[in-house]
Parts: C-alpha cells; sequence; structure tokens
C-alpha cells in the first residue's frame, strides 16, 4: 500500500492523481490510497506535505520541482529527511514524488504486491523502497470465480468461504459490514448459523480463524429483529461471541485535552477547564456530540469558545437533522416498548431500576439512548434527553390547548433582551386554571410537566433550549433549566403535599441555586386538591429569592 499526501486544494489533488496514475501505471498490483493532509497554521502547502511524509502520515507526496532547492534552504530539518522518488513531467517546470529517507535511501513503505512483476517495477522506481511479493493469486481467482457464478444457497457459499480459507498463505478473518441492515431478513440468521458450524469444526477442516460484525447491534441481540420462526431464534448462534467492554465516552478530562490542544494551534483565548465542563454537562462525553459541538462553535459561532458560544452551538445542534438524531427517531419508532420507557421516564417521573436482563433496558444501552446511574435508569444525556423531549412534545402540538394558548403569548415575555420568566409562571397559572381548573381530577398528577413545556416551548423556541435536571432528587419534583440568550433561569416543578413538604422544597432549590450562582429562581406547584388556592408569591430562602407560584 502507497499512501499519497494530498492537501484539499485542486491544484495538489491534480498533481496526486498524476501521482497516481504513474504509479498504478508502472507498479501493477499496487495499492494505492489518498490520505487528507491538514494545513499548518503559518506555513505553506508545500511544508504541510513534507511534514506530512516526515512524521509518516504518507509515504509519498508530489511538490514542485523548481522549489527544491528553496525547500532545502528554508527547512533543513525537513530536507535531511527526504529524497526524490521519481520525477513526473506533466506539467512545466514539473513535479516530482518525494518519500522519506530510510537508512540513507529512498521510501519506507512496505508494498503487498500481487505479482513479483509489480515488485520488480516498484524496485526500479522507487530505489530502496520495501517489497513484499505475496502469491494470492489463486485467493483472488477463486473470488473472481465466486462473484461470476454467485452462491445459489447456504451450502455452496459455505464451500465457498472453505476453499478461500483453505488456499490462503495468512490466516482469514472475516468482516461484514452493516449487519444491523441484514439481520431483518431470516436467511441471515441462518447464515450466520452456518459460520458458527464452521468456526466449531475449525480443528478439524480449513476455516477462518475470527468473523466481525460491524453495526449497532450486539450479535447477542440480532435475534430480536427476527419476527418469524421462534425456534430458530431460541437455537441461537452467538453464545460463541467473545464479550469485551469498550467505553468510547470521552472524560472531562479528555475533552480538556482536546481543547487545549486547539487552543494552542490557534492562539485563541478560552478557560479550557470551564469550557469542557459545560460541553460534558450536556453530552457526558458522548464522541459525536463533543466533536459536532465543538464543530459548530469552530464554524458557526465564530470561534466563540465562551458558554455563550456553547450554547449557541447546542441550540443549532438541537435544531439540525443529522444521522445520530435520525437513529434515535428510527429506533424508538421501531422499539414502542423503548419509546414507552423513555416517555415515562421524562414525563411521569417513573423510576426503573437497571437490570440487563430487562430485553428494553438491554437494546436502550445498546443503542446509547439509556445509562445506569446509582441502579436506576437515567437518559444518557442531556442532548438526547432535550431532542427526546422536543420530539415528544410535537407529536401533539397541534392538537394542544395550552400549546396555542403559548404561541399567542409568546411576544409579552421578552424585553430588552430579558426573558420575564415570573410573568410566564403567572400567565402560566391563569391558562392552566382556566382549561384544567374544573376538571383536575382528571388531569393526571405527572402531566404537569407535559403541560408546563408544551406552554414554554412556543415562547424559547429558536432562541433559547430547556433542559430537565438529570438528578432529580425524587419522582415528585423535577427541575427544568432554561438557557436564553446566555441567561439561566432555573424552575422547580412539584406536586403540591403539604406545608412542610413545601418547606423542603424551598431550601432544596435554594441549594441548587447556590450550585448554579444564581440569586432568584422559580416553584412551580401543582395543587390537585379540592380546595386548592391558587396565586404568586416571593419568599426569601437562605438569601435567594424564590417566585411560587400554585396552579
Amino acid at each position: 500500500m502507497a499512501v499519497i499526501g494530498v492537501i484539499q486544494d485542486n491544484l495538489y489533488k491534480s498533481r496526486a492523481n498524476i501521482a497516481i496514475k504513474r504509479i498504478k501505471k508502472k507498479c501493477s498490483g499496487l495499492p494505492v490510497m489518498i490520505h487528507q493532509v491538514s494545513e499548518i497554521r503559518g506555513y505553506n502547502s508545500t511544508y504541510a506535505l513534507l511534514n506530512a511524509v516526515v512524521i509518516r502520515d504518507a509515504d509519498i507526496v508530489v511538490v514542485e520541482l523548481d522549489r527544491l532547492n528553496d525547500i532545502r534552504l528554508k527547512y533543513p530539518d525537513i530536507s535531511e529527511n527526504i529524497s526524490i522518488a521519481a520525477v513526473l513531467k506533466a506539467g512545466n517546470p514539473g513535479n516530482v514524488l518525494i518519500t522519506r529517507k530510510f537508512e540513507k535511501k529512498f521510501g519506507h513503505a512496505v508494498a503487498l504486491c500481487d505479482s513479483i512483476q509489480a515488485v520488480r517495477q516498484l524496485e526500479s522506481i522507487f530505489d530502496g523502497i520495501v517489497c513484499k511479493y505475496n502469491d494470492d493469486d489463486t485467493v483472488k481467482q477463486i473470488i473472481i470465480d465466486s462473484i461470476k457464478k454467485k452462491a445459489q444457497d447456504m451450502l455452496s457459499l459455505s464451500s465457498l468461504i472453505s476453499n478461500i480459507c483453505k488456499n490462503a498463505e495468512v490466516p482469514v478473518i472475516l468482516m461484514i459490514d452493516e449487519v444491523d441492515q441484514a439481520s431483518d431478513h431470516k436467511v441471515f440468521i441462518d447464515f450466520l448459523g452456518m459460520l458458527r458450524s464452521k468456526f466449531l469444526k475449525r480443528s478439524t477442516r480449513p476455516t477462518f480463524q475470527s468473523v466481525i460484525l460491524a453495526g449497532v447491534y450486539d450479535i447477542k441481540n440480532l435475534k430480536h429483529r427476527i419476527r418469524e420462526d421462534h425456534e430458530h431464534q431460541m437455537n441461537s448462534p452467538w453464545n460463541i461471541a467473545a464479550d469485551f467492554s469498550v467505553d468510547m465516552s470521552f472524560t472531562r478530562d479528555d475533552i480538556a485535552s482536546m481543547l487545549d490542544e486547539y487552543e494552542k494551534d490557534y492562539k485563541c483565548t478560552m478557560e479550557v477547564k470551564k469550557i469542557a465542563e459545560l460541553i460534558y454537562e450536556y453530552t457526558s462525553g458522548y464522541p459525536y456530540l463533543v466533536s459536532k459541538i465543538c464543530k459548530l462553535i469552530d464554524e458557526r459561532c465564530d470561534q466563540n469558545w465562551t458558554k455563550q458560544g456553547v450554547l449557541e452551538a447546542i441550540k443549532i445542534l438541537l435544531k439540525e437533522t443529522n444521522t445520530l438524531f435520525d437513529d434515535l427517531r428510527k429506533k424508538i419508532t421501531d422499539y414502542k416498548e423503548l419509546k414507552n420507557m423513555l416517555y415515562s421516564i421524562l414525563f411521569q417521573g417513573e423510576s426503573y431500576p437497571y437490570n440487563p436482563d430487562n430485553f428494553v433496558i438491554d437494546i436502550g444501552t445498546m443503542f446509547g439512548f439509556i445509562k445506569e446511574n446509582d441502579g436506576q435508569v437515567v437518559i444518557s444525556n442531556r442532548i438526547f434527553e432535550t431532542r427526546l423531549y422536543n420530539l415528544f412534545l410535537s407529536e401533539e402540538l397541534t392538537s394542544s390547548v395550552i400549546y396555542q394558548t403559548g404561541e399567542r403569548d409568546k411576544n409579552q415575555f421578552v424585553k430588552d433582551g430579558i426573558l420575564n420568566m415570573e410573568l410566564v409562571l403567572e400567565k402560566f397559572m391563569i391558562h392552566f386554571h382556566d382549561i384544567y381548573g374544573k376538571n383536575t381530577e382528571k388531569f393526571v398528577e405527572e402531566n404537569g410537566r407535559r403541560v408546563f413545556l408544551l406552554y414554554l416551548k412556543p415562547i424559547i423556541n429558536g432562541t433559547g433550549n430547556y433542559y430537565i435536571e438529570a438528578q432529580t432528587r425524587d419522582q415528585s419534583r423535577t427541575d427544568v433549566i432554561v438557557d436564553y440568550l446566555g441567561k439561566q433561569y432555573v424552575i422547580e416543578l412539584k406536586i403540591w403535599r403539604g406545608n412542610e413538604y413545601n418547606k423542603r422544597g424551598e431550601k432544596q432549590l435554594a441549594e441548587y441555586l447556590e450550585y448554579y450562582h444564581l440569586e432568584k429562581g422559580y416553584l412551580l406547584s401543582f395543587n390537585f386538591n379540592k380546595n386548592k388556592k391558587i396565586g404568586l408569591k416571593e419568599v426569601e430562602v437562605d438569601n435567594k429569592k424564590i417566585i411560587e407560584v400554585v396552579v
């Protein structure tokens, strides 16, 4: 394999294509791969390419012939570690293939060639490059013939695999990609059963060393996708799968380390630890989300590496369509039990003990939507949580009277960029009483959270975000955190359980406000007593101002 480094530039791409054609013409059987080289701030593209060769990101690069003397003068350290491999006679003054020195010879790459002729051709062009000949023509021919004939049944496919393994000089690893797509079909399960049988007989007949299945699903859960032949499902081929645990999540320190490198490269000013902590709070280290937020800050938020910039990136992320969110929506549509569990956690305050033997919990964990925290099932991160809230709420927007009411009210709550949360709660109290006042006995208690969010959503939509504090203190109490134009509002929602319970709620809210460095918070109580007294008042608890609203 020859790796050609190229800058994302049309001129350099053109040069690389010329080099590829030359190599393929002169070295039949030599695989060639393109590797994109990142430009280095403060240096030209040529330097970045040469450096890629030195640090072994690429085996070969293409530079201008007439720049060689200039390169030797400007970059003496670089020039000592590179050599001319070949001259490309395309263009004027022409270009040269550059490779790194290796024991005073040209090149470093070990090229696996299909024929001895390819080895000779390669050595004649790249003096000193180490070549290896592998006589796999037989295996290659078997594969070509099988493509032409096509295996008609499982037996002929099994024979083909055995034939390949018998003729290969090295152990064979069978890799199957996108198993999620194939696993909806019973024939795929039969195929896995055939592989299992061959693997168990590996001591007596030629077969593969191992099988790698690439996809989202754990192999042990593939059987749940098959809807037919229950008996077949129970005779499962996956009990020989190897278990291993890999935590791909970033820690706070991991994120800080990446931000630190970015800060050094781009000489921007950022409080690395604080930004890393904030990103972690929203993502819980989920790699795609961490990367996406950082990418949005860099490309669409003017490299604003502040709390405001992070929140802006999150706002953009939550509104966009991407493969991750598409997959989230598809999976909960496919698995109704999972959807019901997520809904119960989010809107009904249900608590589920984390039990991996429970299929719904197992499948939700496999997809990365839920995780275990202190023995309980929780949503994996705030981004998923907010996206799920938005998804569930969107399913009832058109039919929701309280949402339509919020839509009509939304223009009266913001003045000079400040959201008047006290007025939001006061208006909600009035509308809630008007809509549900005489029918609260029919109003399920846990619906309070859903109804409030339906009212709030059109008010902050497009400008602010909200999330539900994941570490809910008990099933009757939850915290809604609203981020609006860089300012945070904490609203505690609870069910009225009497004055003593309310006092404890005030105390806990004050402690929570202290954690968020806020002086003011909001307490929204849903009272389902027949003789309840609705209203709004202001109290002070531990030097914190709390606006209390009873509906």
